[in-house]
């Protein structure tokens, strides 16, 4: 089975869109000067117009002069957004000076441009915008004008109620980055690992194929060979051993014979008399497990014969590479013995890997099939060690599962009863699904 690396597919985040970040501005530019209107004219308080207007006409000029000198398609390197995200807290800054602090229930807007940071930006990025976030925060709880109120009856916040404001600020900017970037991070790894899932499919089908390649070719090539063959031992045997060329015709004759007992092995691989299209399940077992065998462990495999006829499945390359990844897996981390148990029934088919290495740790075993859970160590720790001194499972068990799970197959990983020790795959398919003849796969739901 192809191995394939996990840091393969972790690829950098996206960077942001110019025109994205131009929305977000434009946006925040029509609600300050919306709100503006509404506390002007509509409640008519006494504010500072002149300084909020001239911050927000400086957004608005410095978003057409982004607009019309660079491409809005353009995607800006993180830390150019960064710088963005940052003036857009600074302008935020400055209008909540002029418009009481924190008094001002729009200073959680503070959380916005953090947010955006944590779902597309580097955390050293997303950590710095936050602590600017709090320290303007914190800056504000000091120093700023009166908040736009009633000249008569003035609006006077006790201290205590500013301190709790800034806390919960500081707290909503930490714990909503926080989770923002968990959520967008799992998103992230599942994407990329559902990518080199498809690669891997791909891959197999390649090799798919490039089977029923071979075996056309072999049937396409079978009868000019017959008639090659003829005709040279007509020629062998008109010219006898004394002509001139009687050496090369029987050397075509030869070679020619050769080439016909290679296609036969080819097509003599089926036992069905359809190569490479459709194999019982103790041929697709064998085909699975013989590239394992010279590995020092022994690989035992038991097939329990019942009274009903065999399943014959297609040569599906998502199930041979789904349980050739774990039984890949098995022998990596056995000690001594492999076991490749296989039964049927009407109903179901059921194949189970165990081997007798130490089992999968407790603090996995619930989330083994996560794309990239690993506990393998780097090439730097394990540089010295002998081959074979794996710990846990990565990218690889996510691909397998995933491609089993999409033939109709329930995969369960669990470890063996104590005193005995080593891990236990069972993979269990309806048998209506395993048999059917159509080699395509049904997307999971």
């Amino acid at each position: 089975m192809s191995e394939i690396a996990a840091h393969d597919f972790r690829h950098p985040r996206r960077h942001i869109r110019l025109d994205t970040i131009l929305r977000l501005r434009w946006l925040a530019v029509l609600g300050q000067l919306v709100a503006l209107f509404i506390v002007v004219q509509g409640l008519e308080f006494d504010l500072e117009v002149a300084p909020c207007i001239t911050i927000i006409g400086l957004s608005a000029l410095l978003n057409l002069v982004l607009q019309v000198v660079f491409n809005p398609m353009r995607r800006l390197e993180p830390v150019y957004a960064a710088a963005l995200l940052a003036l857009n807290i600074a302008e935020l800054a400055g209008l909540l000076f002029f418009t009481g602090g924190l008094e001002n229930p729009f200073s959680f807007l503070f959380l916005a441009p953090v947010l955006i940071s944590a779902t597309a930006l580097p955390v050293r990025l997303t950590i710095a915008l936050g602590v600017f976030a709090v320290a303007c925060a914190s800056v504000l709880v000091y120093f700023h004008l009166p908040l736009p109120w009633d000249s008569e009856e003035p609006l006077e916040l006790p201290p205590i109620y500013l301190i709790g404001v800034w806390l919960s600020i500081v707290l909503a900017i930490g714990v909503t980055s926080l989770y923002a970037f968990q959520v967008t991070e799992e998103a992230r790894k599942l994407s990329d690992a559902l990518a080199a899932t498809e690669l891997v499919l791909t891959r197999e089908q390649h090799l798919t194929q490039l089977d029923g390649l071979a075996a056309a070719a072999a049937h396409e090539l079978g009868t000019p060979l017959s008639t090659i063959v003829l005709i040279s031992r007509e020629l062998e045997k008109s010219l006898g051993d004394k002509g001139p060329l009687s050496g090369d015709i029987k050397t075509l004759r030869e070679q020619a014979q050769r080439c016909r007992d290679i296609l036969a092995k080819i097509t003599q691989l089926s036992s069905t008399g359809a190569p490479f299209d459709h194999m019982p399940l103790s041929t697709l077992i064998e085909e699975i497990v013989a590239p394992h065998r010279d590995f020092g462990v022994a690989i035992k495999v038991r097939i329990a014969v019942a009274g009903v006829r065999e399943p014959v499945g297609t040569r599906n390359p998502a199930i041979l590479y789904g349980v050739g990844n774990i039984v890949e897996n098995a022998v990596d981390f056995a000690r001594t013995t492999v076991e490749v148990n296989a039964w049927w029934n009407t109903d179901t088919v059921e194949i189970v890997i165990s081997d007798d290495g130490p089992g999968f740790a407790p603090d996995i075993i619930k989330r083994i099939g996560e794309p990239y859970l690993s506990r393998r160590k780097n090439a730097e720790e394990t540089a010295g060690e002998a081959v074979g001194d794996h710990r846990g499972l990565g990218l690889g068990v996510f691909i397998a599962r995933t491609l089993l799970e999409r033939t109709g197959a329930q995969v369960s990983f669990t470890n063996r009863i104590f005193p005995d020790h080593g891990a236990v795959v069972q993979i269990a398919w309806p048998r209506r699904r395993f048999e059917a003849t159509e080699t395509s796969i049904e997307p999971s739901v």
